[in-house]
């Protein structure tokens, strides 16, 4: 298994609850997708929220810098089990994700 069922779940109806989704297989794990872009993700038991690149208060709520390997991957923040154990703590990052998705402006579809 490479990301966890029941948190695919908990945030498969909380993004329900906000906007029209897709889900997409990425990073090894499943991403959700609103308005053409990420805007929440899972890999293993944790969150991959999109928070930006001028979110650095993301990380004082208990996330971490995102990396892939070695590289950073700016604008993303991982969020731990620990975390998203609570329900509410999962809607706000859930949320966070989801409103700078519909924030932005779709891409152009692929040619």
């Amino acid at each position: 298994m490479a990301y966890d069922e029941e948190l695919a779940a908990r945030v498969r109806d909380t993004v329900a609850g906000l906007a029209d989704f897709t889900e997409q297989r990425m990073f090894g794990g499943l991403a959700f997708m609103v308005h053409t872009h990420m805007a929440v993700g899972i890999t293993r038991d944790e969150l991959m929220v999109h928070v930006g690149t001028d979110d650095e208060a993301a990380l004082a709520d208990g996330a971490h810098e995102l990396r892939m390997g070695d590289r950073v991957m700016r604008g993303m923040v991982g969020v731990p089990a620990s975390v998203t154990a609570d329900e509410d703590a999962l809607r706000g990052w859930v949320a966070r994700g989801v409103d700078l998705a519909l924030a932005r402006p779709p891409k152009p579809p692929r040619r």
